[in-house]
């Protein structure tokens, strides 16, 4: 998949998976939603607008309200890739919340998760 593609996939035909993943492992959509919440600084509110407009992508990570600073302390391997190491700044954007996902279903704390000491 190029990255043109992804960017212009909606948020809404991803974010099934995302719940999927997490409640296959035990975990639930409301911690899903807390991450992308904490990820994006959008209320649950918007967030639900973005999944029922089925926002792309590039849209999704360009109209959040505040894009969490501690994101930058997201470090790891997804698809092969060093999350911190991309450079291309939507798709990092969209690995921090796929490692995130990954994270939650491996079982890590959600205070782990969301970077707080």
């Amino acid at each position: 998949m190029t990255k043109h593609k992804i960017y212009t996939m909606s948020f809404a035909s991803v974010y099934p998976h995302y719940v999927k993943k997490a409640e296959k492992k035990g975990r639930t959509k409301t911690e899903v939603d807390e991450i992308i919440r904490w990820l994006t600084g959008y209320s649950q509110e918007e967030l639900e607008v973005h999944l029922e407009k089925k926002t792309d992508f590039e849209t999704f990570f360009a109209e959040a309200p505040e894009l969490n600073p501690s994101r930058a302390m997201i470090k790891g391997v997804i698809c092969g890739v060093r999350v911190e190491d991309i450079e291309e700044p939507t798709m990092q954007e969209i690995r921090y919340m796929d490692k995130l996902i990954d994270e939650l279903a491996k079982g890590k704390a959600m205070e782990k998760i969301l970077r707080k000491s």
